[in-house]
């Protein structure tokens, strides 16, 4: 198997491939989609913490974020809302070592409860009561 990480996949534009792009950072389709339609955004720079990103740097991924909702909204009319996520550190499940941010496009039904959303990413904590 091939270690994504050396190179780092995510600094090759080309084998990456570029959806959009801007001076700062790119949208790559996820080639292990959660969703049809699931996308990373990319900064340039090879950084691994998003916490690590300029503030420009943010502000151009999140251009790009709203450049991809918009392209998937407009390409699928059954997505009615959108998970956006960024794994921080191996132990938070981060696989490749160059900040990405995941915006996952979501449909009515495609899980049986999405209560607490990105919440299941600690599956016992999904699901809660809320206090009065």
């Amino acid at each position: 198997m091939k270690n994504p990480n050396n190179p780092c996949l995510f600094c090759n534009l080309e084998k990456s491939g570029i959806d959009h792009e801007n001076n700062l950072a790119y949208a790559s389709y996820d080639t292990y989609p959660v969703s049809d339609y699931h996308c990373l955004i990319i900064p340039k720079r090879h950084v691994k913490d998003y916490f690590k990103l300029t503030n420009e740097e943010l502000i151009a991924c999140n251009d790009l974020v709203k450049i991809v909702k918009d392209e998937i909204i407009n390409k699928d009319s059954s997505v009615k809302a959108f998970n956006i996520g960024v794994n921080v550190g191996k132990i938070s499940g981060q696989s490749i070592m160059h900040c990405h941010i995941h915006l996952i496009p979501r449909r009515e039904g495609d899980v049986e409860n999405p209560q607490g959303g990105v919440r299941s990413v600690i599956p016992k904590k999904q699901h809660y009561k809320r206090k009065l």
